[in-house]
């Protein structure tokens, strides 16, 4: 792309960008999807074999429903860039896929204002024996052009896929990442009111991508009703207007996409996911000291599995002595998932003001709250508690629990272990 090409292109996003294409809720409607329901039957002993038919001819197939969709209503409205996020399994491709008309919904209604374009899987439909000229027109024709508009297209299509050299080559004789390209290329020409985009944004090289970056920026800014189907929360937040979040059928939430995005960061590391599942505090018996609880709260005060990266670690923790301890302390310690120590400080009266009382007697209980600044990367991390007395020389007793595990999500990928606020300055020198 040449330097004027470039100059012009970047004029042309800053031009789309202009305040006055923001969409607002009195725009109309484009999408209007009320009370959805989707419900598949799959057989719990699929027949594959004309032996197993031929063996028992009257034999009765049993179902088992699997709900996919559970009353899913909302409006999507002319000009939105509209976001559909959801851990797999929750129903979200199932509903872009009602949109296309590709299924049948069991209930509800769903209407759509103007020419759609679904685009849910790149290259669906090309055929490898034919060039990509003919590929295009078919496509095209797919994407909901007549014959002659895809012809007319052909030309574009084929400078944006920076396919012009391959134009007669069987698609069969074409990489993977030339296929995608023609198809996202294709796709971008259809000049459709409404786009329904399951899980691609951007495709091929860096350079490529970047182009199709910008041409997604384009299309939001030029008025086009985008819908989007994706587990990138960085997409969710960087191009939609709003977003939905959809758990076991269900809407979640609807709004912001920041809010979405968090939340569906929260959802996916929840102990119902599996990921995290420990019975914290019962890694040691009951000998000198008792965990009798520990937490992790958020901003609010409200319990948490999991730590946003965007928050501190707050850990609270009730502590219960069984026996006399003098000069109590309790140590934390922090470790990664591969085991590596990565802090450790100590809590004691003598260090600090507001410390636990230097005895705790039998049965007495103590509250501790620990608030750590998180400067840690994207993943799984453990805290382990030391408590310990120490009546003297040879009377030091010890005692390790594994308080916490718990996952930290929401961060930008960085190099190594934690994050720093650096102070940097910079002079000339001669």
């Amino acid at each position: 792309m040449g330097s004027q090409e470039m100059t012009d292109r970047v004029a042309s996003i800053q031009a789309a960008d202009a305040p006055e294409r923001l969409f607002t809720s009195s725009s109309p409607v484009a999408i209007e999807i009320r009370d959805l329901h989707k419900t598949f039957r799959i057989p719990r002993h699929r027949i594959t074999t004309f032996k197993e038919r031929a063996s028992n001819p009257f034999g009765r197939t049993e179902f088992r429903e699997l709900r996919t969709l559970r009353g899913i209503s909302l409006d999507i409205y002319r000009g939105e860039f509209f976001g559909i996020v959801g851990r797999n399994g929750s129903g979200k491709s199932t509903l872009l896929k009602i949109m296309a008309s590709i299924y049948a919904a069991d209930a509800g209604s769903i209407r759509i204002a103007g020419r759609m374009a679904p685009f849910i899987e790149l290259g669906v439909g090309f055929d490898p024996e034919l060039a990509a000229r003919d590929n295009i027109i078919l496509n095209g024709v797919m994407m909901g052009l007549t014959k002659r508009e895809a012809e007319q297209r052909i030309d574009a299509i084929l400078d944006f896929a920076e396919l012009r050299d391959f134009e007669d080559l069987k698609l069969k004789n074409y990489s993977s990442g030339m296929t995608v390209r023609l198809a996202f290329s294709v796709m971008v020409q259809a000049d459709a009111d409404v786009l329904l985009i399951d899980e691609v944004l951007a495709v091929g090289d860096a350079s490529f991508a970047q182009k199709c970056t910008d041409t997604f920026y384009e299309m939001r800014n030029a008025g086009k009703t985008i819908v989007l189907v994706t587990h990138d929360m960085g997409a969710v937040q960087t191009y939609c207007d709003r977003a939905m979040l959809i758990h076991d059928g269900e809407s979640q939430f609807l709004g912001d996409p920041e809010e979405v995005g968090r939340r569906y960061l929260q959802l996916n590391f929840s102990r119902e996911s599996g990921i995290i599942d420990a019975d914290p505090g019962q890694a040691s018996p009951d000998v000198h000291a008792k965990v009798v609880d520990v937490w992790l709260e958020d901003r609010d005060g409200r319990r948490q599995k999991n730590v946003d990266g965007r928050d501190q670690i707050r850990v609270r923790s009730i502590i219960e002595a069984r026996e006399r301890l003098e000069n109590f302390v309790v140590a934390y310690h922090l470790y990664d998932a591969r085991g590596i120590h990565i802090y450790g400080f100590n809590y004691s009266a003598k260090d600090f003001e507001n410390g636990p009382p230097d005895v705790l007697e039998v049965g007495e209980k103590v509250r501790i709250a620990v608030d750590l600044p998180n400067q840690l990367a994207k993943g799984h991390y453990f805290l382990r508690c030391w408590v310990a007395r120490d009546r003297g020389p040879g009377d030091l007793t010890l005692q390790v629990f594994d308080l916490l595990d718990f996952v930290v999500y929401n961060v930008d990928p960085i190099a190594g272990m934690i994050t720093v606020d650096p102070v940097v300055s910079s002079e000339t020198v001669e």
